[in-house]
């Protein structure tokens, strides 16, 4: 616990178009990764570090949102605001103005990091954490001097370093954030025709605000189908499980909820089982069931099945949103 009360802002207003089908009728930070929702690991990791009252940005599909932190964080004091349309992260964060005073950790709502929170807390400086990344182009970019940052840009087409901006960051004094993003918003300046929160912290720079670029390892994306398969095989490779399953095979490692049914199946390796899913008579690796989910008679890797879908039959991979029904029938075609 530190001595100073930070609050945390998640923005998770996104509309999550890179997994569709499945971000239809569900909203990204409710997708499972490892043992729970993607959100359930953000939440976790700002408990941890001490952080209990969290101001969250909602939007698309916000309403599912609040049902399943109500439901298990109720030890955190959780406020909302909404972001009705889509106008960039800097508006995002604006619109949590009247929600925050004194320190403020923003932590976006689409990525899992393995940092260690308490240097963004403890830092007397206000700070970013940063990654060296192949392609920087597709990301906010920061150039460093002397250990501050001197400038930085959002999705340059000629990045002057490969330092992108990562996803955590750290304000002892919230309302120079707020009167930057305030300035932008008043501005109505855009960049790839959104307000962009890199914008006003480049602002803050300029004008002599010291903010010190903190490296992490642990970035780990949940924006694509691959991508989020492969944040689930790190969080499984972590944390460990030792599941059981009635007259089933489990070639660790493998998260399979207590809420859930496996029979007469080979689970594993690097396969998740949400809660409430049903799996019987099928082989699962590489992949992720979401809750309430029904698989028989299946061989699936590197697949990602929606909450609530209904799969029968046998195929190699699948991408099924929420409340779908596949069914292969048993002809074969010479």
């Amino acid at each position: 616990m530190t001595k100073t009360e930070f609050t945390a802002v998640v923005p998770v207003a996104g509309t999550g178009t890179r997994l569709r089908p499945h971000t239809y009728t569900y909203p990204k930070v409710l997708l499972t990764v490892g043992d729970k929702p993607i959100i359930g690991h953000i939440l976790d990791d700002l408990h941890a570090a001490g952080i209990k009252k969290i101001c969250m940005v909602v939007g698309y599909l916000g309403d599912k949102i609040k049902e399943y932190v109500a439901k298990n964080y109720r030890h955190l004091d959780v406020s909302y605001v909404e972001q009705a349309e889509q106008k960039g992260l800097g508006h995002a964060i604006w619109l949590t103005r009247r929600n925050v005073t004194g320190p403020v950790v923003v932590m976006l709502g689409d990525t899992i990091l393995d940092a260690d929170l308490s240097k963004f807390m403890t830092s007397k400086e206000d700070c970013i954490a940063v990654k060296e990344v192949k392609d920087p182009r597709r990301f906010g970019v920061v150039e460093v001097k002397g250990g501050y940052i001197s400038a930085m840009v959002e999705k340059p087409e000629n990045p002057k370093t490969n330092l992108a901006i990562v996803g955590i960051y750290s304000f002892h004094n919230s309302s120079a954030l707020y009167n930057s993003l305030e300035k932008l918003v008043d501005s109505g300046r855009t960049t790839k025709g959104e307000i962009q929160f890199t914008d006003a912290m480049a602002a803050m720079v300029r004008d002599g605000h010291k903010i010190r670029p903190v490296p992490i390892e642990g970035w780990y994306d949940c924006g694509k189908p691959e991508t989020l398969l492969e944040t689930n095989r790190h969080i499984l490779d972590k944390k460990k499980f030792s599941p059981k399953a009635k007259n089933s095979l489990i070639i660790p490692p493998v998260y399979i909820s207590p809420t859930a049914k496996v029979e007469n199946s080979i689970v594993g390796p690097y396969a998740s089982i949400g809660d409430g899913a049903s799996i019987d008579s099928s082989i699962i690796s590489d992949s992720i069931v979401n809750e309430n989910a029904s698989i028989r008679n299946m061989n699936l890797s590197g697949s990602l099945v929606g909450p609530s879908a209904t799969v029968i039959g046998r195929k190699d991979q699948l991408n099924v949103g929420e409340n779908s029904e596949i069914k292969f029938d048993k002809t074969v075609c010479e």
